[in-house]
């Protein structure tokens, strides 16, 4: 389960005023929980976790199970935004650091990811893989015509359809269920779909097939998060000052609103963990930063970035406050030995593990951080494992929306997207941008 803990602001605000905002989010909790608020025809993601059939999952590891019969060692995920964040999150939360260079361990296919980027020599590289490789491929677009997705599709699909007869039984759409380009070329070439919710957003989608069937072919455990998910939600919907995610959401806006801090650095301890501050940053950034208002998430990865941004933390612009996201407990153990020489002066760490100098390096940080004026929030889950991971999407995607409620702003829409893609169109001379062509090239 996730805890919360905000005592690490204390110095900071008044504690009436956390009151006060407590109730802002109970309020808002009612909001999101009752269904009435801005778009509320985006909620279908409240209840994913307990309300995901057996059925689906076990589609999911059909599709595993025939790729592997087939010998596929590479899969690609193409998607985009919260069509690929959430599956690469807890596939490198779920993975060994080294896997790929471990060589064959369990028989699961190596994931990548493309269509998140226009990088041609991305890629190239990527077909360069693909070329020595048993690949299959899922493509994730609720439209099929989502720029970045669809180009790297159609240079994987003909691919594909170049040098594998059953090159139809190769390929899975995570698409609308019934129209949409990608929808159509299913239905004509014959691949296996999965339905991306019409009432669930993107940056909200991780726990339907748009994050079930990737981590699934990965060799991941989906039964697992989705029950450490389903707890999380049962958790949450209790309507309480206790409540992990009202504290969390009261806090977040109370520094943000009566304290200036407009930037969130989300920050962790684990390596494992750079791509939840990816899914993160795009959940809160896409949920709240519209309007004129909303606090810019930002994520750091220590110790690492104790060596680059933490001077920045520790002494910068006091704009910031962090929320730790503090894992009890390491999966592995490994033990500093004694050296004769001493030369590292390291010997007073003898018989120590290294996960108790992560967490004096975290405790120290902290501390440091707190007197140098920066609030910390912490999250903290017990291990990283598929329960912990499930449990941990839920509570930030919940304390997202009341959050976003408590703002005024509406947390599932994202209208700003649009502005870049109209342009970059009328840039690449897409039919029906041709006023809107010639107004771009007249400005430039």
């Amino acid at each position: 389960m996730v805890k919360v803990n905000v005592d690490g602001c204390s110095p900071f605000v008044k504690e009436s005023q956390y009151k006060d905002y407590l109730s802002k989010a109970m309020d808002a909790f009612d909001t999101l929980t009752k269904g009435n608020g801005a778009g509320n025809d985006f909620l279908g993601w409240k209840h994913l976790p307990s309300g995901t059939p057996e059925l689906l999952v076990s589609e999911c590891e059909a599709v595993r199970d025939e790729w592997k019969a087939k010998g596929v060692n590479l899969v690609v995920v193409i998607g985009i935004g919260g069509s690929y964040l959430g599956a690469r999150c807890a596939i490198d939360a779920l993975s060994h650091n080294f896997s790929k260079l471990l060589g064959p361990g369990d028989g699961n296919p190596d994931v990548v990811f493309a269509g998140n980027n226009l990088s041609e020599e991305y890629l190239a590289e990527l077909m360069d893989l693909v070329a020595k490789r048993n690949t299959a491929c899922i493509v994730i677009s609720k439209s099929g015509t989502t720029t970045e997705p669809a180009v790297a599709f159609r240079i994987v699909k003909a691919y594909i359809e170049s040098n594998y007869e059953d090159s139809h039984e190769r390929i899975v759409a995570i698409t609308d269920a019934k129209k949409g380009a990608l929808k159509t070329l299913s239905t004509q070439k014959g691949y296996r779909t999965f339905v991306v919710p019409d009432d669930v957003g993107g940056r909200y989608s991780v726990l339907t097939p748009v994050g079930i069937l990737p981590i699934i072919v990965a060799g991941f455990n989906m039964r697992a998060m989705l029950a450490g998910a389903t707890r999380m939600e049962t958790a949450l919907q209790e309507k309480s000052v206790e409540n992990p995610a009202v504290q969390y959401a009261a806090m977040r806006n109370l520094l943000y609103s009566k304290y200036g801090k407009k930037v969130e650095v989300l920050v962790t301890y684990n390596p494992k963990f750079q791509y939840l501050g990816e899914w993160w940053k795009q959940l809160f950034g896409e949920s709240e930063g519209k309007e004129g208002v909303g606090i810019f998430p930002a994520s750091v990865n220590n110790t690492a970035d104790l060596h680059s941004m933490g001077q920045f933390i520790q002494e910068g612009d006091r704009v910031m406050f962090e929320t730790v996201v503090n894992i009890e407990k390491s999966n592995r153990t490994v033990v500093i030995g004694e050296d004769p020489q001493n030369l590292d002066q390291l010997n007073y760490l003898t018989g120590k593990r290294v996960e108790h100098c992560n967490h004096m390096a975290q405790l120290g940080t902290r501390l440091a951080h707190i007197d140098g004026g920066v609030p910390q929030i912490e999250v903290s889950i017990e291990k990283i494992d598929e329960e912990n991971l499930g449990a941990l999407f839920y509570f930030f995607e919940f304390a997202c929306g009341i959050s976003a409620y408590v703002l005024g702003i509406n947390p599932f829409n994202q209208p700003g997207v649009e502005a870049y893609k109209k342009n970059m169109f009328a840039l690449l001379d897409k039919p029906g941008y041709e006023a809107e062509s010639k107004a771009i090239r007249e400005r430039l």
